[in-house]
């Protein structure tokens, strides 16, 4: 059995981007004691989550890759010989933005990047003003520990961002997340949207045979005046943090509301088992998939 040990934090942010580093290499220190192979940190870890307003003084918060945060977290990956997916704001030239996952390996180097593909535009969830869509497609990132199938929050509702990933030979699908509830919306459904955006991600897992990790913040973030008058009046982020199985089987979920550090025993040769008894990469007709690189079929 080719097992790892995926360790996860599912953290309450504050404006003090300093205490959220701490307390996130702390977390990481302890996960890594506790035999942690793989630790997954959320979306845009070290802030708040800025994007519910439009701000240009926001962009204060992004950094160069490689820069400070990889630094940080680099230093802490080779001294623990763990491998660290997080989740920055990356300036990549003035005006140019991404919202970037990077890996870290074990002793310390950067074992590849990911920028965001899909970025969302809604209330509470203005990425479009901060983040350009990301331009290194959808390619796993080899580590000591794997293929890592690495994409951010939007992307993990997309089937054909996850199959893109296996069809690489990702062993694992990874999204850091930051996605919460609208106080507009009824509790019924927010509970259904909640629901939904697990049941899809579990999807990805079964059509594709592989585990699913996805690490949400938790917790309240208040938002200004500005956003305010726009109709929003912070995002309360739902948590749950899941670890799914290749058949969708849910290994390990989250609090809706509290902080937790969780290490979860994945066997990764379970896959291949579970692909052999749904061999859907078999069956695929990729001679009738044209069509999919279209926007609408009329």
């Amino acid at each position: 059995m080719k097992e790892l040990r995926i360790g996860f934090l599912q953290q309450h942010n504050t404006a003090d981007t300093k205490d959220n580093i701490l307390r996130l290499c702390e977390g990481i220190s302890d996960l890594a004691k506790r035999g942690a192979q793989l630790i997954v940190l959320q979306e845009l870890h070290n802030s708040l989550y800025f994007c519910q307003v439009e701000s240009v003084d926001n962009f204060n918060l992004a950094e160069p890759i490689p820069g400070p945060s990889t630094k940080v977290f680099g230093e802490l990956a080779k001294q623990f010989g763990v491998v660290i997916v997080t989740s920055l704001f990356e300036k990549r030239a003035p005006g140019l933005y991404h919202n970037t996952a990077v890996v870290l390996e074990k002793d310390g180097s950067i074992a590849g990047t990911y920028r965001k593909m899909h970025i969302p535009d809604d209330p509470a969830y203005y990425e479009k003003f901060y983040f350009t869509p990301g331009d290194l497609g959808f390619h796993p990132i080899e580590t000591s520990v794997g293929k890592l199938g690495v994409m951010v929050c939007w992307d993990q509702w997309y089937p054909e961002a996850a199959r893109l990933m296996a069809l690489q030979g990702a062993e694992i699908l990874i999204y850091p997340t930051a996605i919460g509830y609208d106080s507009n919306d009824t509790p019924e459904e927010q509970q259904r949207q909640r629901m939904a955006w697990q049941t899809v991600q579990r999807g990805h897992a079964v059509a594709n045979g592989l585990p699913v990790i996805a690490v949400n913040r938790v917790g309240f973030e208040p938002t200004s005046e500005t956003s305010v008058e726009s109709g929003t009046s912070g995002i309360q982020f739902w948590g749950t943090s899941f670890v799914a199985g290749p058949q969708g089987e849910l290994l390990y979920e989250a609090s809706t509301d509290e902080e937790e550090s969780i290490i979860v025993n994945l066997d990764l040769d379970h896959s291949e088992q579970v692909r052999r008894w749904w061999p859907f990469l078999r069956d695929r007709r990729i001679d009738n998939y044209t069509d999919l690189t279209r926007r609408f079929i009329d």
